[in-house]
């Protein structure tokens, strides 16, 4: 089971696929993400997820569940205390020089590019980012 955040956890943090995917579908860790989320709710965290997580949320709920629990998550999303974040050039930049470096899945990068940038965490189960854990601060669901 997951331990919930401490209360000295940092202002901001970074959801990526793998944990909005983990809390929507109820998943190992849900309950990490749920108490990151009623701390956004309080307002004493900012929970951010870049547009591409979103889509890569989208598009495996899409492929795994269909169309109509792809639209329902979407609603969820809407609801959930959580801001989207367009990438700009910055933040492509590094995100592709992560991927270059680290050889890891494009989704990936983009939510540690945006954690690198606000020198915030990633919360996430995947364990991809071990690669990533000296650029970035990683939250494990696990």
């Amino acid at each position: 089971m997951s331990q919930p955040l401490e209360t000295d956890t940092p202002r901001n943090i970074v959801l990526d696929s793998h944990a909005l995917l983990s809390f929507l579908e109820g998943d190992s860790g849900a309950d990490f993400v749920a108490n990151a989320l009623g701390m956004a709710e309080q307002g004493t965290l900012k929970c951010l997820l870049t547009i591409v997580n979103w889509g890569e949320v989208y598009y495996s709920l899409l492929r795994a569940k269909g169309d109509r629990r792809a639209q329902e998550a979407t609603f969820v999303i809407d609801q959930l205390p959580v801001e989207i974040v367009n990438m700009d050039l910055n933040l492509v930049q590094r995100a592709s020089r992560f991927r270059e470096e680290y050889r890891m899945p494009n989704g990936l990068c983009f939510a540690a590019s945006l954690a690198h940038s606000l020198n915030c965490p990633v919360m996430t189960g995947d364990e991809a980012f071990r690669r990533l854990e000296d650029d970035i601060q990683v939250l494990w669901l696990k």
